[in-house]
């Protein structure tokens, strides 16, 4: 070996040494340990720890490895026993209801048609003569009792409007897809001197205003009839809006809920959201859905193209179409006529027509179209013309991740088409627990068995679920639809093995339908909805393992802490 050739040899190792020595070591921002984690991810289901920095995840393993990421400044979370999943994810609800709920009356906990009349009757006490009473809530298949007077399954105003003669009153379904108003509102809304003799509702193009044996309004407005009210009640203000907003955020945080897909947003709710995220406060991780009922609005999306989001914190890619009503309300769209009303099919609200329509501006412009059916004759209808659109436009194998909004009630031969069109069931498992102890009246046994919340079959369809609440509908608690989708029980815990128990989910399954699938549905399961290294840093802790323990148990689990973005946004006081 020559001298020179020596030294050149010596000055390659220094080299090597000199750039080891310089290399800065990773470090974690936030060490999670303590308790059992579910990762939902395949490689490794549970971790003993997680390490974050900032908002990603950085090392997800063994606790050991996990400390080689220490430094002084790492903040250490020892569980104590607790259980860590992916941050929930609602997969179908409505934000901006979610925080007007907790300003306005809500019913949702009403158990008869006096708790109403009591509700409205303190109410009308703090209100001014002439102000406006609104409420959301009530669901006469869910009282105690019905009031003796009863047209077409619902009750009069004739209380109502005893208790608040000067007050014009609109309190809608729990569904959404039904309202009640007293005399005061009809009044002012120009219904005063309706009368349709011999007749027992008055049909409006996709909905109707139910009438008593005279033809005089029963207060009950179905579907978009309730757009006669609607008119002439006060605009929400702005400072109400920014209320609503930062109350939606505390309820999603004390629920673990830290992605919501918003099931249909106006112009308006678009320009709070954007004004939200630039004063840095959208601290949730929204996809948001076009409203359908817009039509300027979808055109103008069209044309500038789906908004998705590099900060993860709203994302516009997808549109909502509202094609039929609710179970509760005798709205939804049904191939043979109610059970318990044979005279009526239910509502078609939006034409089918315009389903394929956006259905084709959707793949030409990737947008991905999510609509709302219940009835098996709107789900079949929709699948339809998802399936025209795809065929016209060479897209059948394509990745367009359509999705139908609640599928709660599928005809048997439809149940395959999902899997085979590749679109995506988003349904909200406590809609069982809450609507099938009287669903049974609306659909009959036989159609109840065959097609009525039909998960598991879905399931092994081989698609996925995306589930949820439909907040303002049921509440956002996602503790109650984990527990419907594993017990199939009403929440009381009513009838022994639940109904239609071949339908359960599993609890991988169910967790995975609040985690990863839902993250799917929105094209999102790469940067979350499992701890995986890489992925947003977003996690619920449980003060119990739901996955393990006892059934029975499952509803008293409580959410101890929620992390968005790698900090600690919500901690239970002990």
């Amino acid at each position: 070996m020559t001298l020179r050739f020596y030294y050149l040899k010596i000055l390659i190792a220094c080299l090597i040494l000199s750039s080891c020595s310089n290399f800065e070591k990773e470090f974690g921002t936030m060490i999670i340990h303590g308790g059992t984690i579910y990762t939902v991810d395949s490689a490794q289901t549970t971790v003993e720890a997680v390490v974050t920095k900032n908002e990603k995840i950085l090392f997800a393993g063994s606790f050991g490895e996990a400390k080689n990421f220490q430094n002084e400044q790492t903040e250490i979370i020892d569980l104590k026993g607790k259980t860590m999943t992916p941050g929930l994810i609602e997969g179908h609800g409505h934000f901006m209801g979610l925080g007007y709920n907790e300003l306005e009356l809500d019913l949702m906990n009403t158990r008869s048609y006096q708790d109403i009349i009591d509700a409205v009757a303190e109410k009308v006490k703090a209100s001014e003569p002439g102000e406006w009473i609104v409420g959301r809530g009530w669901h006469q298949s869910k009282w105690d009792s019905l009031p003796a007077n009863i047209v077409k399954g619902f009750q009069t105003h004739h209380l109502l409007s005893e208790v608040s003669p000067d007050n014009p009153v609109y309190l809608r379904h729990a569904s959404g897809h039904a309202g009640f108003a007293n005399a005061k509102a009809m009044e002012m809304a120009g219904l005063n001197g309706f009368v349709k003799e011999g007749i027992k509702s008055f049909q409006i193009e996709g909905g109707e205003i139910i009438v008593d044996q005279f033809g005089n309004p029963t207060g009950i407005f179905n579907e978009r009839a309730q757009s006669i009210i609607y008119k002439h009640i006060p605009e929400k203000t702005s400072e109400t809006d920014v209320q609503a907003f930062d109350l939606a955020i505390k309820a999603c945080y004390e629920n673990g809920i830290t992605s919501f897909h918003d099931a249909g947003i106006s112009k308006e709710t678009i320009a709070l959201y954007e004004e939200m995220k630039l004063a840095g406060k959208m601290n949730i991780r929204m996809y948001a859905m076009l409203t359908g009922w817009d039509e300027e609005l979808l055109d103008e999306w069209y044309e500038k193209g789906p908004m998705i989001d590099p900060d993860h914190r709203f994302t516009i890619r997808s549109v909502k179409l509202n094609c039929d009503g609710a179970l509760g309300s005798r709205g939804a769209w049904l191939l043979e006529p109610y059970a318990d009303r044979p005279d009526h099919f239910g509502h078609e609200t939006l034409p089918m027509d315009f389903v394929k329509k956006t259905a084709i501006n959707g793949l030409k412009n990737n947008f991905q179209v999510c609509s709302h059916a219940i009835g098996d004759r709107a789900n079949r209808e929709i699948l339809d013309r998802y399936e025209s659109a795809l065929s016209e436009m060479s897209m059948l194998g394509a990745d367009h991740r359509f999705r139908i909004e609640h599928a709660q009630h599928l005809h048997p031969d439809d149940i395959p088409r999902f899997a085979q069109l590749n679109v995506i069931p988003a349904m909200q498992a406590v809609h069982m627990s809450s609507d099938r102890p009287w669903a049974i009246d609306r659909l009959g046994k036989k159609r109840i068995i065959e097609g009525a919340y039909m998960w598991q079959d879905l399931l092994q369809s081989g698609v996925p679920i995306v589930n949820g609440t439909d907040v303002p509908v049921e509440p956002i608690n996602p503790i109650a639809s984990f527990y419907a989708s594993v017990s199939r029980k009403t929440l009381e815990g009513t009838p022994e093995g639940g109904y239609e128990p071949e339908q359960k989910m599993t609890r991988a399954q169910a967790l995975k339908s609040y985690t990863l699938d839902a993250a799917y549905g929105a094209f999102e399961e790469n940067i979350k909805g499992s701890i995986s290294i890489g992925k947003l840093a977003d996690f619920t802790i449980y003060d119990q393992d739901l996955m393990t323990v006892h059934e029975k148990e499952i509803l008293s689990t409580e959410i101890v802490m929620t992390i968005f973005n790698g900090k600690v946004v919500y901690e239970k006081i002990e």
